[in-house]
């Protein structure tokens, strides 16, 4: 009965630290207000980018507002680039890592939560052997004794958090649970992003090594033709040099590109969590993504709460706050309460008869007088750290309003870019064919069928760029935009959006 008569008074310390605990000193936190600006660049968008005759080169339309899928990836409409997602969002370590430092935040929030509301309750058993002398009671001549002690107790403490100190401990340990979600939001989305972007790097590559190879295939049969013309004497020894020096030339070309798309595909092993060397990757050409034709454009209102690194940053501001309530509670007085339940005996088996019981209730209290201005120069510092965490707010919140200014002018752009590398192809391939029938009648000098062959192969290769520079930069939007996140599915591991 003693002992359910003194967790019942445990039970009253800690409903009684509740009721004190009223009070919370330092500032209550408050969202940032979202920017009052309405536009992303200085000139307002066009509703629609250019739309040209070349592979890719159809018009894409910005429609405001419009909210961005979870799984954004699927707007390309490439099931290889869909499987290689979801399997590099179960192998890859950097989101393994992300998932676990969650897990670790949620814990410690935990483990504080436990030891701010609620008492500590410890049990303890003890048993001592001790000799005395009879000189330690003013009596030299009684001898010596031995005796056993054993002893048994339950201990209960509780801090009283009147102004809220602990409290204030606790919403920052919330809020670094919270940017702990929003860095793993950020370590998906751009693990997502880099996948899609090499992918396209990696088409891009093999488009320009495929189409290095044809012009190397035409530029073999161009020397063989000056050939069969220097042997009748048509042609003379410096324009077989000229044709086999441009032959040379690019077929030099090859190389660098098919090292870049060896590390290219290196590079994605490592994105999707493989081993380079494992094998099994999706091979990409530009004709496998298709392009997304409904560009979303969030407000900026609605930017603030999408991008993970603006919540991440939000919620170090937050836990900046707390720790300025956590350095002004420590100036005021901390209560605790303890208490003790226990019996004690000279023999083990006497441990709970009637008259071993012992017990004891106390409180303190410990106010702080001087520490030679420690505790003010730590609350002082705890309002610099938040100064300094508004500031890196306010930096994060400017640099992702020019991440999103910068794809959106970059799409407008891309497609002027794409259009007009149409052009020149067009009219490059139209010279080079005129050049080469002229050239095969005499009408017309080596130099300039040379000419239009370098033109043709530049044209050819600015082509293939532009098409992957749209599509790259149209998944660049979706990351710029928050990556929709807060329309995802929650899997395991992963906090649901508030």
């Amino acid at each position: 009965m003693r002992i359910f008569r003194f967790l019942g008074t445990v039970l009253i310390i800690a409903v009684a630290g509740h009721l004190l605990g009223g009070c919370t000193v330092g500032p209550d936190f408050r969202t940032p207000a979202a920017p009052q600006t309405t536009l992303y660049t200085e000139s307002p968008l066009p509703p629609e980018t250019m739309a040209s005759p070349a592979s890719g080169g159809a018009s894409q339309r910005f429609v405001s507002g419009q909210d961005i899928p979870g799984q954004w990836w699927s707007l390309f409409r490439c099931e290889p680039l869909d499987r290689l997602i979801r399997q590099a969002l179960t192998a890859s370590p950097n989101l393994a890592a992300a998932e676990a430092t969650l897990r670790e935040a949620r814990e410690n929030l935990r483990a504080a939560t436990g030891s701010e509301y609620f008492p500590r309750l410890d049990a303890n058993l003890s048993a001592t052997r001790q000799q005395f002398s009879g000189a330690s009671f003013g009596q030299p001549n009684a001898g010596n004794s031995i005796f056993n002690l054993f002893n048994a107790s339950l201990n209960v403490s509780y801090a009283l958090d009147i102004f809220g100190g602990g409290r204030r401990e606790l919403e920052g340990l919330s809020s670094q649970v919270e940017y702990q979600r929003f860095q793993l939001e950020g370590a998906y989305l751009s693990l997502t992003a880099n996948i899609v972007t090499t992918v396209v790097q990696e088409a891009s590559l093999r488009e320009q090594i495929r189409t290095t190879r044809a012009i190397i295939t035409l530029q073999e049969e161009q020397l063989d033709l000056i050939e069969q013309q220097s042997r009748l004497g048509g042609a003379s020894r410096s324009d077989q040099l000229a044709q086999q020096a441009q032959l040379a030339q690019t077929r030099a070309l090859l190389p660098p590109l098919e090292k870049q798309l060896a590390l290219t595909r290196h590079l994605l092993a490592l994105l999707a969590g493989r081993f380079p060397g494992d094998g099994g990757l999706p091979e990409f050409a530009l004709n496998d993504l298709k392009l997304p034709l409904e560009l979303p454009v969030s407000l900026p209102s609605s930017l603030v709460r999408q991008r993970p690194d603006i919540r991440a940053s939000e919620e170090l501001l937050h836990a900046a706050g707390a720790q300025v309530g956590v350095a002004t509670a420590n100036m005021y007085p901390k209560f605790t309460l303890t208490g003790s339940l226990g019996t004690t005996a000279i023999r083990a088996e006497d441990l709970f008869t009637p008259g071993s019981a012992v017990w004891s209730l106390g409180t303190g209290l410990l106010q702080p007088l001087f520490h030679g201005g420690e505790l003010d120069a730590k609350r002082r510092a705890a309002l610099a750290a938040y100064d300094q965490a508004a500031a890196q707010y306010r930096g994060t919140l400017l640099m992702a309003f020019q991440n999103v200014a910068d794809v959106l002018r970059a799409l407008e752009h891309d497609a002027l870019t794409l259009a007009a590398q149409a052009e020149a192809e067009a009219v490059a391939r139209e010279s080079l064919d005129l050049a080469r029938q002229q050239f095969q009648f005499g009408a017309t000098g080596y130099l300039s069928l040379l000419n239009a062959q370098r033109q043709h192969q530049q044209a050819l290769i600015g082509l293939v760029q532009a098409h992957a520079a749209r599509l790259a930069d149209t998944a660049a939007l979706f990351q710029a935009l928050g990556g929709g996140w807060w329309n995802r599915q929650e899997a395991e591991g992963h906090a649901t959006a508030k």
